[in-house]
């Protein structure tokens, strides 16, 4: 569990009323637009989380005593810290709710940033988990399970419904390849043009046999056929064959 305190936030001692047990949790999104880019910076979901308290502080209409939620799950795995535990939630909707159960905010929204990530998903284990341990019951709810409201929304929602499974971090390693399998499509292309490459590089190779008649090599002798090819015109083929070939090579390993 990877849990920021709210001493490391900066914060005090929760004001919240204590309650030492509950029936379970419900798990709750912010219901606004949130930025996505929590997702590269858990600097901006420690801000969030500050922003939250603090305008659930300025609120005089709900006169809130700490942020309303026990704990807050960013999309990096973290849990942060709210009125933690033993204490009565202030975000499930009338006193007799949030009697009932603690509370876990998600720092999803209805837009931006909507899907929660398995890493948020098992830092919601980790608090819901916690807080068993501390009083909750076993229930797992929504927000909107006894209260009209769309909250934690469709993503979340769904998940509560499951059964809220932890995320498997695990997957199973992949049998190595056949060896027939080992060659893609387009491996076995390069296979075939270094073949045919390595083919007439033989060819080219082969050098037709000449007859030393005398020392003269004169005219009539090389009209006859024996004649000295012209080398240098073949070493500049066999050389281009070549380089094709190694190009071959070097692709089909992937260097």
């Amino acid at each position: 569990m990877k849990l920021v305190t709210r001493s490391q936030l900066g914060w005090p001692a929760s004001a919240a009323p204590s309650q030492t047990t509950a029936k379970g949790v419900k798990v709750h999104y912010e219901g606004t637009a949130i930025s996505r880019n929590l997702l590269a910076d858990h600097d901006a979901c420690l801000a969030e989380w500050k922003a939250i308290r603090k305008s659930h502080l300025a609120n005089t209409v709900e006169n809130y005593s700490d942020v309303a939620y026990n704990y807050a799950a960013c999309p990096h795995g973290y849990l942060l810290e709210g009125r933690g535990l033993r204490r009565r939630t202030g975000a499930n909707g009338n006193q007799a709710l949030n009697q009932a159960h603690y509370a876990i905010v998600g720092l999803v929204g209805s837009s931006g940033l909507t899907e929660p990530t398995d890493a948020m998903l098992s830092a919601i284990r980790d608090g819901i988990d916690l807080l068993r341990k501390n009083g909750a019951g076993s229930e797992i709810k929504g927000h909107r399970d006894g209260y009209a409201t769309a909250c934690p929304g469709g993503p979340l929602y769904a998940w509560v419904q499951r059964g809220a499974p932890r995320p498997t971090t695990s997957k199973p390693t992949p049998a190595p390849p056949k060896e027939e399998d080992t060659m893609t499509p387009a491996q076995e292309a390069l296979l075939k043009k270094l073949a045919a490459d390595v083919a007439e590089l033989k060819k080219n190779a082969a050098v037709a046999p000449w007859t030393y008649r005398n020392a003269k090599l004169d005219a009539e002798s090389r009209a006859a056929g024996n004649r000295i090819p012209d080398m240098h015109g073949r070493i500049e083929q066999l050389q281009a064959t070549l380089d094709a070939v190694l190009a071959a090579v070097a692709e089909l390993k992937g260097v």
